[in-house]
């Protein structure tokens, strides 16, 4: 998968819209986050739960990266594109898109 795959599968789940978020594309569902690609490098930033992230450090642990600052908090996952099998990465960013996306919409990307 690539940036540009990223980019297409977010943007291709009800409603997520792309719009700048400082110095990175971010994808939003109602204006909540539910993924950014960060400028340079291969890498994709999911809002996931943080016991999921937490069993992807362990699953993943090349392809899950510490994020700088307090963002590693609350869920917000850094996952190396490069690292992280297709399939994988596609149904993370769905479960990304469930956990922002409105309840009467959550069978809408299945």
């Amino acid at each position: 998968m690539t940036k540009d795959d990223v980019r297409a599968l977010c943007l291709s789940l009800p409603l997520a819209e792309e719009q700048p978020h400082f110095d990175r594309a971010s994808f939003r569902v109602k204006s909540k986050i539910l993924a950014t690609l960060p400028p340079g490098g291969e890498e994709v930033v999911l809002k996931l739960l943080p016991e999921i992230k937490e069993s992807l450090r362990q699953s993943d642990p090349d392809a899950v990266r510490a994020l700088p600052g307090g963002w590693d908090k609350g869920g917000w996952t850094l996952i190396a594109i490069g690292f992280m099998e297709d399939g994988k990465l596609a149904d993370l960013i769905r479960l990304a898109w469930r956990q922002v996306a409105p309840k009467r919409l959550l069978g809408a990307a299945e």
